[in-house]
C-alpha cells in the first residue's frame, strides 16, 4: 500500500488492489531486483505526495520518467539540484523566459518548489528501465495515470492541464473541456519543440 500522507490516500486506495496493479507490481518488483529502474522506488509516487488532490492548480502531463543516472526522482521533467537541466527542460526554461520573462536558464532543473504549490507533474507513465525510453509503455502505469486523471476532472473547482506531446493529448478524452482549461502543444523535447511547443504561451 503507497501513502501519500494526503487526500490522494482515500481517493486511490481501492486501486492498489485492481487485477491491474497488482500485476504491475509484480512486474517491479522482479525489474528492481534484476535492473536499474528510474526513478528510485521510494520517488514514484512524488508527484502525488508533494501536490495533494485538493491543491492542484494545473496538470503537466509528461511521457515517462528521465532513464539517465540520476535524473528522474517522480516529478515529469523535473531533476534533482545538481543534476543539469535535460534538453526538454531547457526548452521549457526557454518558453518560460521568452512567454512571461522569468529566466531560469543556467539555474537547477529541480521543480519541487512548483509542485508544492500545486503544479502536479505527473508523467504517463511512471518508470523506466535505465537507458531504456518507454521501456515501461503497457505494462499498467496508463491504467493508473488515467485513473488519477479521471479523479481530477470530477472535481468541482477547475484547473488548467498542459497536454505536450502525443502521450500527454491521449489523456485530452478523460478531461472535460467544458469545465477544465485544457492547452494543447507539441512535446518540448529537441525533436518536436520547433513543431509547436516554442510559442504556445502556455505559462502566461
Amino acid at each position: 500500500m503507497v501513502n501519500f500522507n494526503n487526500d490522494w490516500d482515500e481517493l486511490l486506495k481501492g486501486e492498489f488492489d485492481k487485477e491491474y496493479y497488482l500485476a504491475l507490481r509484480q512486474t517491479l518488483i522482479k525489474e528492481y531486483k534484476t535492473q536499474r529502474i528510474y526513478p528510485g522506488m521510494y520517488d514514484i509516487f512524488n508527484a502525488m505526495k508533494y501536490t495533494s488532490y485538493s491543491d492542484v492548480k494545473c496538470v503537466i502531463i509528461g511521457q515517462d520518467p528521465y532513464h539517465g543516472e540520476g535524473q528522474a526522482h517522480g516529478l515529469s521533467f523535473s531533476v534533482r539540484k545538481g543534476v543539469a537541466p535535460p534538453p526538454s527542460l531547457i526548452n521549457i526554461f526557454k518558453e518560460i523566459r521568452d512567454d512571461v520573462g522569468t529566466d531560469n536558464l543556467g539555474k537547477h532543473g529541480e521543480l519541487t518548489k512548483g509542485a508544492k504549490e500545486g503544479v502536479l507533474l505527473l508523467n504517463s507513465v511512471l518508470t523506466v528501465g535505465a537507458n531504456q525510453a518507454r521501456s515501461h509503455r503497457g505494462i499498467g502505469w496508463e491504467n493508473f495515470t488515467t485513473e488519477v486523471i479521471q479523479l481530477l476532472n470530477k472535481r468541482e473547482k477547475p484547473m488548467v492541464f498542459m497536454l505536450w506531446g502525443g502521450d500527454a493529448k491521449a489523456k485530452q478524452q478523460y478531461i472535460d473541456s467544458s469545465k477544465h482549461l485544457v492547452l494543447r502543444a507539441a512535446h518540448p523535447s529537441p525533436l518536436s519543440a520547433y513543431n509547436g511547443f516554442f510559442g504556445c504561451r502556455h505559462f502566461s
